[in-house]
């Protein structure tokens, strides 16, 4: 019997570079949408993208980032909660309403434009910190955006939404309340449960939705625009329009999703490399990438833009499939990819989505955005942030009443607003999450440049004692 052969009969997995027969492929890849799918859609309802681009634009990064990664990185893109403030701010400013519900096509679909230049931007900044990373390595860059930086700004965004949240679920309390009450039970109850276990947002979103659907007395009108669709469709993609007001709004959140970004390599590496050991095969050690990763994410966030898809990351939910499949194939990930491009093009699929009641959204959102701003919390918390250094404190103080307050006054009551600021940001006032991520990177450079020379601060490092 051959090595090969007695390596087949012990498979207890797929390593990254490694392609199960191609009905599996496509099963194993299915079950990668599966996971993906509920955030990434939600995300396009919530910023008004078009559903379908959005799912395509997924796919094409994904299988793109697999390609030019040498099929070593088994990552899948999706879209990501982090930009929604920012890039709803900029649409309804650029589509002159303060509800994206109420503008008409026309004036949304210019406001998206717009978005989308901020997206190709923010791409810009992800590739960027990848270079960097590659040429002086993650330590230095973590001096620069250390964890206190990163996870303020993350717990800002997810606060920043609160009323966001709250504002879409007044639409149906009743509705929102049953979608957020059955989201959080399946969430802890079917953990631990193998596939199921990936999909409390579909069963809670399905919930609400049959709930929605029984208290609607005109169900035929209701569906009617599924009825109008097409089975298949070019999906509507748009051209990005560049401009200040967008770029310096949206591309500074990706301090948010680098750690993020990041954080999922680490976790998915270890897990292969576990794999490997017991396959007793060469170790891949995919943590080594980490910069060709940035590079690829913001790759990713580029093509969004491009397309008119949301900006993304990739995503812990498939690291997690992956962990319970303990399969890691590239192969799989981009069969994931194509089959979410192809569902881009199904007219009805889209419709069918958009019929899902504001109410729902808003009980998802209160979940999800409490979820971002305690992600900002664990992150801090993992990292070992000395939070009895007054240099730590003075960092995330700054930026987390700065980004807060920003969110909840006209300009954060700052003084900041002018009117030569008023031709790059919308009515002149710098985005709030911007203002307070650049002050706190300010603050902790002021402090790398001046470190304390007295007292127990000399000794502390930047993530704590």
């Amino acid at each position: 019997m051959s090595a090969n052969t007695a390596s087949s009969q012990r498979r207890i997995g797929y390593l990254p570079q490694d392609a199960p027969p191609l009905g599996a492929t496509i099963l194993l890849g299915l079950q990668h949408v599966i996971a993906m799918f509920p955030a990434t859609v939600l995300v396009a309802l919530l910023t008004h993208f078009d559903v379908g681009v959005t799912l395509f634009g997924s796919g094409l990064a994904t299988v793109v980032a697999l390609l030019l990664s040498g099929r070593r990185i088994p990552l899948y893109y999706g879209s990501s909660f982090s930009y929604i403030a920012a890039v709803v701010s900029i649409i309804s400013y650029n589509a002159g309403v303060g509800d994206l519900a109420a503008a008409s096509p026309e004036a949304l679909r210019e406001g998206i434009r717009v978005a989308q230049g901020g997206i190709v931007a923010t791409g810009l900044v992800s590739m960027l910190a990848g270079v960097i990373i590659r040429l002086i390595g993650k330590d230095a860059l973590d001096k620069v955006l250390p964890p206190i930086v990163t996870g303020s700004v993350a717990m800002v965004i997810g606060l920043s939404l609160a009323k966001t949240a709250l504002d879409m679920a007044g639409a149906d309390w009743v509705v929102a309340l049953f979608t957020l009450v059955a989201t959080v039970l399946f969430s802890v109850y079917i953990r631990g449960k193998g596939l199921i276990s990936m999909l409390p947002v579909i069963f809670g979103t399905l919930a609400g939705y049959l709930l929605s659907l029984i208290l609607t007395p005109d169900k035929a009108a209701f569906f009617q625009p599924v009825v109008d669709a097409q089975w298949l469709r070019l999906p509507p993609f748009t051209t990005p329009i560049f401009r200040w007001s967008a770029i310096l709004a949206i591309a500074p959140i990706a301090i948010a999703t680098i750690p993020e970004s990041t954080a999922h390599l680490y976790q998915i590496s270890l897990y292969i490399d576990t794999l490997a050991d017991e396959m007793q095969r060469p170790r891949p050690t995919i943590s080594k990438l980490i910069g060709l990763n940035l590079v690829l994410d913001g790759l990713g966030d580029s093509i969004n833009g491009l397309l008119g898809g949301c900006a993304g990351t990739n995503y812990g939910e498939n690291n997690s499939l992956m962990a319970i499949t303990r399969c890691y194939s590239v192969p799989v990930l981009i069969a994931a990819g194509v089959i979410a491009m192809l569902l881009g093009f199904v007219g009805k699929l889209s419709a069918l989505i958009n019929t899902l009641p504001t109410g729902v959204t808003g009980g998802l959102a209160i979940f999800f955005f409490g979820i971002i701003a305690l992600q900002g919390v664990a992150l801090i918390q993992s990292e070992r942030v000395n939070l009895f250094d007054s240099r730590q404190l003075a960092v995330g103080a700054l930026i987390l009443i700065v980004g807060v307050g920003g969110s909840v006054f006209p300009g954060g009551n700052l003084p900041l607003n002018a009117r030569w600021l008023a031709g790059v940001f919308p009515d002149g006032n710098p985005p709030a999450i911007a203002t307070a991520a650049v002050m706190g990177i300010l603050l902790n450079a002021i402090f790398l440049i001046f470190p304390p020379k007295n007292g127990r601060e000399k000794v502390e490092t930047e993530k704590g004692v």
